[in-house]
């Protein structure tokens, strides 16, 4: 395959990934803080939130380092359009 296909395919990879970890430690956030037993919310969220993402890096990377390295520019740009999109109307960011 091209080159730039993969990096392609990376980049909107990584936009998903951050796009799960993010979106679901909002979910998270707002669920946990009206569970009855939040910790355990907490707890599991992020054992699946990591697993997901650690595996995503894992696979989308196989064994090249620029691959990850814009798997990782996506996560990143997910982070900020989370942020974005969940921000309340005080201006103040929930992540």
């Amino acid at each position: 395959m091209n080159e730039i296909i993969l990096l392609a395919y990376s980049l909107s990879a990584g936009l998903l990934l951050g796009g799960v970890f993010f979106g679901g430690l909002w979910w998270t956030v707002n669920r946990g803080l009206t569970a009855r037993q939040p910790a355990l919310w907490f707890i599991l969220s992020l054992v699946l939130r990591l697993g997901i993402t650690l595996a995503g890096f894992y696979f989308v990377a196989g064994s090249d380092w620029r691959r990850l390295l814009v798997c990782l520019t996506g996560f990143v740009i997910a982070r900020q359009i989370v942020t974005r999109a969940t921000r309340d109307r005080g201006g103040a960011a929930c992540i």
